[in-house]
Order: C-alpha cells, then sequence, then structure tokens
C-alpha cells in the first residue's frame, strides 16, 4: 500500500471535490480518498500492485484539473 498526495492547481468549488472523491473511490486499488479543498491537495492510499500513480493522475486530469505535483510514500 502506497500514500500519495495530488497538490492541484486549484479547486474552484465544493462540487470539484465531490467529482474527484467520486471518480477516484471507484478506482479499483483505491482504499481512501479525500480532498483538502482549501489546500488544493488530494490524498489517497492505494495498492500499486492494482493501480499507478500515474492512472490516478491521469484520472484527476481528465476531469479538468491540473496536477501540479505528487508525492508518494509506502505504508
Amino acid at each position: 500500500m502506497n500514500k500519495m498526495i495530488m497538490k492541484l492547481d486549484e479547486l474552484s468549488c465544493p462540487s470539484c471535490m465531490t467529482k474527484i472523491e467520486g471518480t477516484i473511490a471507484q478506482t479499483a486499488g483505491v482504499k481512501t480518498v479525500k480532498v483538502l479543498f482549501n489546500a488544493s491537495k488530494v490524498k489517497t492510499e492505494f495498492d500499486e500492485n492494482i493501480v499507478s500513480r500515474s492512472e490516478l493522475v491521469s484520472k484527476v486530469e481528465r476531469l479538468g484539473y491540473e496536477v501540479q505535483n505528487t508525492k508518494v510514500t509506502p505504508l
């Protein structure tokens, strides 16, 4: 299991948070996801044997958000 924090360009509304959390939560291999609206960050725990960091970043970017950087740490 890994933990990843994605720093986004910006989140403009609470519905953004719901959209991102819903999309990432439905992804196989994701254990938890939490959007920190005021900090423009997405925290997630995921199994890299099932889903990769790049797949998660791509999902967020396909929703229309720019991921500025990521930090991945093992749990």
